[in-house]
């Protein structure tokens, strides 16, 4: 039998990388399917990869009327949820000089905000064994130059993880987190940033790495089907690191 088999799955920011290739593979796996994107292209390119059968939604992660909305779409076909994935996230690296109020509240809204509200207005769909996935990012311990607000946000999602892991569980809700490091995807691909200097970061980076390479969405993916399976019943709070070890090596 899929290990998902039955079971009514919401992605956020399930348009392209990590997003998408979790998406497919839980397909693979039996789920049926809610995802959410903004930008309009990925979402028909998502929705032609996933089938008619998959709910695609185009969905501000930090807009409350618009979870509020998302929701509603959610109880009126399918009544339950059974997994949330909430992986949604945008980075806008700048300078601590540069960066403006408006950068600041945008970051914060989708990724942490966001995040947040999704998952209490989730709550009455959530059944009992539920699994809810935040992706997180070892920018949250190890730092990075230029992403201040960025790992900000995802130290927040960090303390939300364990704080709700606890507050939930007596409900059957497993709340755990996955701590992607360098992944090829193409929201890391699309930073604004010239080719020249992109390629210099993705070398330094990869020449770093204990495993010698930035890993993939589908590698990633992986390991939010553990979580949303009941392979993972036992497992309550935790954030799983998928890096090929860098942050043990101290980046940057």
């Amino acid at each position: 039998m899929a290990r998902l088999d039955g079971k009514i799955a919401l992605i956020t920011g399930g348009t392209s990388g990590i997003g998408l290739a979790t998406a497919k593979l839980f397909k693979a796996e039996g789920a049926q399917l809610i995802i959410t994107g903004r930008d309009e292209a990925r979402l028909a390119s998502a929705q032609i990869e996933l089938g008619s059968e998959t709910l695609v939604i185009r969905s501000e992660a930090g807009n409350l009327t618009e979870i509020d909305a998302l929701m509603s779409r959610i109880k009126d076909r399918f009544t339950k949820l059974d997994v949330l994935f909430l992986n949604a996230a945008i980075a806008n690296p700048a300078p601590i000089e540069d960066v403006t109020e408006a950068q600041f509240d945008e970051i914060m809204a989708v990724n942490f905000k966001g995040a947040f509200f999704t998952i209490q207005k989730a709550l009455p769909l959530l059944s009992n064994n539920a699994s809810v996935i935040v992706t997180t990012s070892i920018t949250n311990q190890t730092g990075a130059p230029n992403f201040g607000v960025y790992a900000a946000s995802k130290a927040a999602l960090r303390s939300l993880v364990q704080s709700l892991g606890l507050g939930l569980i007596g409900r059957g809700i497993r709340v755990n987190a996955i701590c992607p490091g360098p992944i090829d995807t193409g929201g890391f691909n699309r930073m604004a940033l010239p080719q020249e200097v992109m390629q210099a970061i993705k070398t330094d980076i990869s020449g770093r790495s204990p495993i010698k390479r930035f890993g993939t969405s589908e590698e990633v993916a992986k390991v939010a089907l553990f979580l949303a399976s009941d392979d993972s019943a036992y497992v309550v709070g935790e954030e799983i690191v998928v890096d090929g070890g860098i942050s043990l090596v101290c980046l940057p």
